[in-house]
Parts: C-alpha cells; sequence; structure tokens
C-alpha cells in the first residue's frame, strides 16, 4: 500500500500561542483516512511561541518522542526531570503507568519547532521512564541514523517499548539512498522535514510525507539537499 500525504493536507491547530499541523487525526482534526499508521499514532508538527507551552498535564500508556527541528524546548515531569533540549537532540517518554509533564519554549524572543510523535506500546503500565540523546549529525550525511530503537545493536539509539525505529537523514543533492525495513510487514512513514525527493514514483516536497507498508526496500533519490524522518512499525 501507498498512501501520500501532502503538507496541505494536514489537520491545522491554532491559537495566540501554538501553530500545530496533526498528520494523523488529533485533537479537534478527525480525519477517518488518517488515523495512524500501524503503531503510529500521532505526528505533530508545533511551532510555540516564545515564554509559552503546554503546561502541566497528564498521559498514560504512550511512548512520545519529541525532535526540535530550531529552537529551544524546556521538558518538566512529576519524576523530577528537568532538561533543554534542542537541534540535534531527541527526547522520548514512556508514559506507561502515568506522568504528569510540560513542554514550554524557554526563549523571550524565538519560537520553537519541534516534531511530537506517538506510539502505542507494546506492553501496558510499565514504569514511566524519561530518556532523551544530543546525535552526531555528521553520521546522519546520506544514511539513516536510527535514534530510537528497540533493538540493543543500536547502541546509540534510545530504547523504546514497541517495535518501532525512527532514523533521521541527510541527503545531499542527487544522492541516492536505501532504507532497509527490520520487521515482518513492516510499515514506513517517511516524513520530509526539507527538501525534495523521489521515493515509490513520487515526487515529495518540504512536509510531504509518503505511508508504505509491506515494504522491504525503500530507495529515495534527492533532487535537492534534503532531511528525512524515517518512521518503521511492525
Amino acid at each position: 500500500m501507498k498512501q501520500v500525504h501532502r503538507a496541505d493536507t494536514r489537520g491545522v491547530s491554532e491559537n495566540k500561542w501554538l501553530y500545530s499541523q496533526h498528520s494523523f487525526s488529533f485533537a479537534d482534526y478527525i480525519n477517518p483516512a488518517r488515523t495512524g499508521l500501524g503503531k503510529l499514532i500521532v505526528l505533530n508538527d508545533d511551532i510555540v511561541q516564545a515564554k509559552r507551552g503546554f503546561g502541566l498535564h497528564h498521559h498514560k500508556n504512550m511512548e512520545i518522542i519529541s525532535i526540535p527541528l530550531s529552537g529551544e524546548l524546556q521538558h518538566k515531569d512529576t519524576l523530577g526531570n528537568e532538561h533543554i533540549i534542542k537541534t540535534g537532540d531527541i527526547q522520548t517518554m514512556s508514559a506507561g503507568s502515568g506522568i504528569n509533564h510540560s513542554e514550554f519554549n524557554p526563549s523571550s524572543e524565538t519560537v520553537v519547532n519541534f516534531l511530537q510523535i506517538w506510539v502505542l506500546p507494546k506492553t501496558l503500565d510499565i514504569e514511566p521512564r524519561y530518556a532523551q540523546l544530543t546525535y552526531d549529525q555528521t553520521k546522519m550525511n546520506n544514511h539513516f541514523l536510527p535514534l530510537v530503537s528497540p533493538f540493543s545493536t543500536d547502541s546509540a539509539a534510545i530504547s523504546i517499548e514497541q517495535n518501532a525505529i525512527l532514523s533521521l537523514a541527510n541527503l545531499d543533492e542527487l544522492a541516492s539512498l536505501n532504507y532497509n525495513t527490520h520487521f515482518e510487514s513492516a510499515s514506513c512513514y517517511i516524513f520530509v522535514i526539507d527538501g525534495e525527493i523521489e521515493l515509490a514514483g513520487e515526487r515529495l516536497q518540504r512536509r510531504d510525507a509518503i505511508a508504505l507498508t509491506e515494504i522491504k526496500v525503500i530507495k529515495v533519490i534527492a533532487k535537492k539537499t534534503s532531511k528525512l524522518l524515517c518512521i518503521e512499525t511492525a
């Protein structure tokens, strides 16, 4: 199966401090044709104004990943974690049996733009946990770098309570790259953070995405310098 999600077809939520675009049904955006892909159920492209953010709120039984694209994001939770992440960092939170947290833009001048991703967990009511990673962006050059993975062999990646892998790649113009899936009956969601690529007979531009199922190898050709997010679930 192949389904293309163009950037301008995403759902939108907007208020005085938040502009959010939803790849899948979320909050007031309900689209029966977009309820997720496998265990992936949320991919939000959030822009938060200076000195504003999401106040303390509750989550349970969800794997939540945040990837800053620009600006800084401050995390606080009831486990006592308090950290600021920025471009080059990734943050995960296994909500498990329950956790309260807040996400805030600490800057007094600039917005923060980050991707918020939710994946359903494999095991319910685990002990909540938080992790973050600063990754070597040079290792993404014409290569899919796994940043979240259930495999211990991906030693540089944060673990996740699901058969899911999140990878980032930076592609030079005209570079060609294959993504080899890891799971039987794999689903992959390729999201173009920036640039322009050709994939599965489709031309995808900034913030376009494509959902693929029952596929072993995905070939990507960069038409421009590009940055990609790949989310694979079993």
